[in-house]
């Protein structure tokens, strides 16, 4: 496999983490998935910076983020798959 767009930690993470520079929106994107070495493609619908979070799936308000297979906080706003994960529309749950 080419060197991937995201990396997914956890088979069941709801989220991946960009590892490439200069991801714009409508891209193509393929990730692994390094807990059982798949493969996994998503339409980016969002230009995403390095080290930021893209939806693997639709995420409603109120859903739980899952990265690294454990709970990361809570989505405060609709994320649609491929849409970019970060600050704007997810919050920790412990305050």
């Amino acid at each position: 496999m080419a060197a991937p767009d995201f990396i997914v930690h956890d088979a069941k993470d709801t989220v991946g983490v960009i590892v490439k520079e200069g991801i714009e929106a409508h891209s193509k994107l393929t990730g692994w998935v390094m807990e059982d070495d798949s493969k996994v493609e998503v339409e980016c619908i969002d230009a995403i910076p390095l080290g930021h979070k893209i939806a693997l799936g639709d995420i409603a308000e109120g859903d739980t983020i899952l990265k690294y297979g454990h709970d990361i906080g809570k989505a405060v706003a609709k994320v649609s798959k491929g849409g970019h994960v970060h600050t704007q529309n997810v919050k920790t749950k412990r305050w």
